[in-house]
């Protein structure tokens, strides 16, 4: 076997051998110390490893890992990511009794979400996916307080029926392969000429809109992402989302192109990012604000990958790659930056705002950030005509969105006694944040087929510019609107379901009565006679 082969299959294998590896009690007690290092083969599989280089692995595993450009992009966030999420939990939960078990959701998520990236099957895609889906119910409740079960409960319902979706799809898609576990490149490839073509699509759609957070399938993210611990809202914000993109680069057809289908994404995508935008301004906790944040930034890649279906387009599945590790990076920072805030006051709270500033408004598309750079690569993709108007004013409402949050933040940290953050916290903080600000430029060229001297044109930087004064503006608006504040509770939907439960149950009730009553013999009797009546009068009508 081939170095690459072996750095792939590190990828996936090592950090489920650290998971297995806490079945001893004496390693799963040091087993937060471990967290750091997991990722480190993704990592280095994602810089060191030739594009298009594979690993196959016969019975009785019939594993097969491939990279490629998305892949490749979204495996190199992630793993830096959850690297340096992994050191922040390491410094912040020492003293946690229930560190050890953390550590071994940690792992098992972690190995399920790299393999994602990797993994070229569909039998071993499904089972990656159930485990970075199920895996993650521990991150969220490890609190254990009422909001963090309640939580995981409804997450792990919706994730249940992503796979259940997923499920019905990849049988659809294999049923007519002759291998018992093909490889995702050729039963994508026989889908547009499938019987079961629109039903597929639909389920696969289903399947990773709920993953990724798509309206109305979002309610997991605001309530999941406030209940969990800092380091584990950062990967599920930043990286668990990314399942569901991953998924619909992998299974959807855009070499051949579905047109419809493409347009119903777009659909989706401009409602999810307007949506997570109009409903994060009324919130009043910061880590809800980004969790409806991300619901909004995941609208955005819906449009990106429903152009590139409806354009027969596959170079759009990198550009959606690169937004979406940019989207990593940053939320990833942003939620660690609240914990680093928590812990830090005096004078050094003012760096540590503005450093947040630029992160947040990094998102918004300010000039010179990740965020500008990744609008300005997508932008020629989307046009000029009615879409790229859309994108213009999601990247207004995420501005306002993110000043939304500053405004919390500062006046969250605002009373915090003069002390600085925890080195082993502080670190892995700046190291996401340099790297959300130079993996994007040092990756611009190859996915934009532009040099980096063009982002500094003038032209360039007035058209990111602009949308983020307008959204600027737009806030300070909202900002006095009375009663904003808690109009819409966290989880939207799930509440408002919640709250008219008693009158479905009431009407459900009211219904039984009626079914009783109409059951009695002279109900029943007399309402055959007026419906035969009913009957012979519109046959004379009619006659």
């Amino acid at each position: 076997m081939t170095p690459a082969a072996l750095l792939l299959a590190a990828a996936l294998l090592f950090p489920l051998l650290l998971a297995i590896g806490c079945l001893s009690a004496r390693f799963r007690a040091r087993a937060l110390s471990v967290l750091v290092a997991a990722p480190l083969p993704a990592l280095a599989a994602a810089i060191l490893v030739p594009e298009g280089r594979f690993a196959f692995f016969p019975q009785p595993f019939r594993l097969t890992l491939v990279l490629d450009q998305p892949g490749a992009i979204l495996l190199g966030g992630a793993a830096l990511l959850w690297s340096a999420a992994g050191a922040f939990a390491a410094s912040s939960m020492t003293r946690d009794p229930a560190a050890p078990r953390f550590a071994v959701w940690w792992l098992l998520t972690l190995a399920g979400c790299l393999g994602l990236f990797l993994v070229g099957d569909v039998v071993n895609f499904y089972l990656l996916f159930t485990l970075a889906s199920l895996a993650a119910y521990g991150l969220i409740i490890h609190e254990q307080s009422a909001a963090a079960h309640r939580a995981g409960v409804i997450y792990v319902v919706l994730a249940l029926l992503a796979e259940a979706f997923l499920l019905i799809a990849l049988v659809m898609l294999a049923a007519t392969h002759p291998d018992a576990n093909p490889p995702i490149r050729s039963v994508v490839a026989d889908l547009p000429a499938s019987p079961m073509r629109d039903g597929t699509v639909a389920l696969l759609i289903l399947g990773f809109a709920l993953k990724m957070g798509l309206v109305p399938l979002h309610v997991w993210l605001p309530l999941a992402h406030p209940a969990a611990p800092t380091p584990a809202s950062a990967v599920l914000s930043g990286v668990v989302v990314k399942a569901g993109v991953i998924g619909l680069i992998r299974f959807l057809p855009f070499e051949a192109g579905m047109p419809a289908w493409g347009a119903a994404l777009i659909g989706l995508g401009i409602v999810t990012s307007c949506y997570g935008v109009v409903v994060g301004i009324t919130q009043r906790r910061a880590k809800t604000v980004l969790a409806y944040s991300t619901v909004s930034q995941m609208g955005l890649l819906a449009v990106l990958l429903g152009v590139g279906l409806e354009t027969a387009d596959p170079d759009a599945t990198n550009l959606a790659a690169y937004y979406a590790v940019h989207h990593t990076l940053v939320k990833g920072a942003l939620f660690l930056g609240i914990g680093i805030l928590a812990a830090t006051g005096g004078r050094r709270l003012g760096l540590v705002l503005l450093l947040m500033a630029v992160l947040a408004l990094s998102l918004g598309g300010l000039p010179l950030t990740s965020g500008a750079l990744a609008k300005l690569a997508t932008k020629p993709m989307l046009g000029y005509g009615w879409l790229a108007g859309a994108m213009t004013l999601a990247a207004a409402g995420s501005t306002a969105l993110m000043v939304h949050f500053l405004l919390i933040v500062r006046r969250d940290a605002a009373g915090n006694p003069a002390m600085s953050p925890p080195i082993g916290q502080f670190a892995p903080w700046l190291v996401v944040l340099a790297a959300s600000l130079v993996i994007p430029w040092s990756l611009y060229p190859a996915v934009s087929g532009e040099t980096v001297a063009s982002l500094l044109q003038p032209e360039a930087l007035w058209k990111v510019t602009w949308p983020m004064l307008l959204g600027a503006v737009v806030m300070l608006f909202v900002d006095r609107l009375p009663r904003r504040l808690g109009l819409i509770p966290e989880g939207d939907i799930v509440v408002l379901a919640q709250a008219g439960a008693p009158l479905v149950r009431g009407l459900s009730n009211r219904i039984g009565e009626v079914d009783v009553n109409l059951r009695r013999w002279p109900v029943a009797g007399l309402g055959l006679i007026a419906l035969a009546i009913l009957l012979g009068g519109a046959l004379m009508f009619r006659a």
